[in-house]
């Protein structure tokens, strides 16, 4: 009896013990104090439905959400933390400033991102589950955990956002607030792509962040290159408000000999078909994805419409289509006015 009374006392004296391993005077051994615990894994949060939204407006700038799987920009990140610690985030999360999440004016929540650090390489996978940064010149605001991982330790840094889909142990992991490892470092020939990309961005001062406490003008869908606030338009727009773009002007015919009469031109090349790129919330970045297509524009409610066009025939509209396409303007579709 004694002898498992013994037993019985050396075991608990062992998991007393090991409980200690790693806190000194109720703190941890190194590292940052801890923020709340990760959701146990019987209480992780969900991936699913994912959440799109509809076009939201803060501060006078209008954002429109939308769902592009091969998002890839570039920007400033920012990170925040306590402030916002055990609040609802977007999606009605609760935002952990150690796990590794971010924020996003217009990706659907949640989405998985690499974030890559222009200066050093380094690249992380993140969970986006919150709305923001509602500041001029920020593409995306990390959490405090996620800043941590990726080394981002000054107010803003130079990065590289590209959506992606990685593993479901991945996914869990992220939704736990665990980190994943980090990526294979980005490699110096196409960090310096990457940084001129930047550069020719914020070449303007509506794309530069603050310098000196004045804030740069606001840019819709927190991008500022021409055609990064469109939102995908339905055919059926077009019943609802029909438009007549003006057809570029032909260029003059040549004279054709008197003994033989030039041939009439086809009725099709006032045709129906027109390629339809998208809509904008500014007029100027409808006018500058207009000029960069060959399109026209055209107002349509709140927002600018761009089209290709007329054509003759769904396979000249097809053709243009492509030609949008390879531009970027992912978008675009045919539609036909009846």
């Amino acid at each position: 009896m004694k002898s498992i009374v013994r037993e019985g006392a050396l075991v608990a004296g062992a998991a007393l013990l090991l409980s200690a391993c790693g806190v000194v005077g109720g703190n941890r051994e190194g590292g940052p104090s801890p923020g709340p615990a990760p959701a146990p894994s019987g209480e992780l949060v969900s991936d699913t439905p994912v959440k799109v939204g509809d076009p939201y407006t803060v501060a006078g700038v209008t954002y429109t959400p939308a769902d592009i799987p091969d998002y890839d920009d570039v920007g400033y990140a920012s990170w925040y933390g306590e402030e916002l610690a055990g609040k609802p985030t977007a999606n009605g999360e609760i935002f952990n400033p150690d796990g590794i999440s971010a924020a996003h004016r217009t990706l659907p929540l949640p989405s998985y991102v690499e974030v890559t650090a222009l200066d050093t390489g380094r690249t992380i996978l993140v969970r986006v589950n919150d709305r923001g940064p509602m500041v001029s010149g920020r593409l995306i605001d990390l959490s405090r955990g996620a800043a941590e991982q990726l080394g981002l330790t000054e107010g803003h840094s130079a990065v590289r956002v590209r959506r992606t889909n990685p593993p479901q142990a991945e996914r869990a992991q992220l939704r736990a607030g665990r980190a994943v490892p980090e990526r294979i470092s980005t490699p110096d020939s196409l960090l310096a792509i990457l940084r001129k990309k930047l550069q020719s961005q914020t070449a303007t001062p509506a794309a530069a962040p603050p310098v000196g406490g004045q804030p740069a003008p606001p840019v819709a869908s927190g991008k500022a290159k021409p055609g990064d606030d469109r939102v995908a338009v339905q055919p059926s727009a077009d019943k609802r408000v029909p438009s007549k773009p003006a057809p570029k002007a032909a260029p003059p015919a040549k004279a054709a000999p008197a003994d033989k009469p030039a041939p009439a031109k086809p009725v099709a090349v006032a045709g129906s078909h027109f390629v339809q790129v998208g809509a904008f919330s500014s007029e100027g970045n409808a006018n500058a994805a207009a000029k960069s297509v060959g399109g026209s524009v055209a107002k349509v409610g709140n927002l600018w419409r761009v089209r290709i066009g007329p054509f003759g025939s769904d396979a000249d509209a097809r053709g243009a289509l492509g030609r949008a396409k390879a531009k970027g303007f992912r978008d675009a579709v045919v539609v036909r006015d009846r």
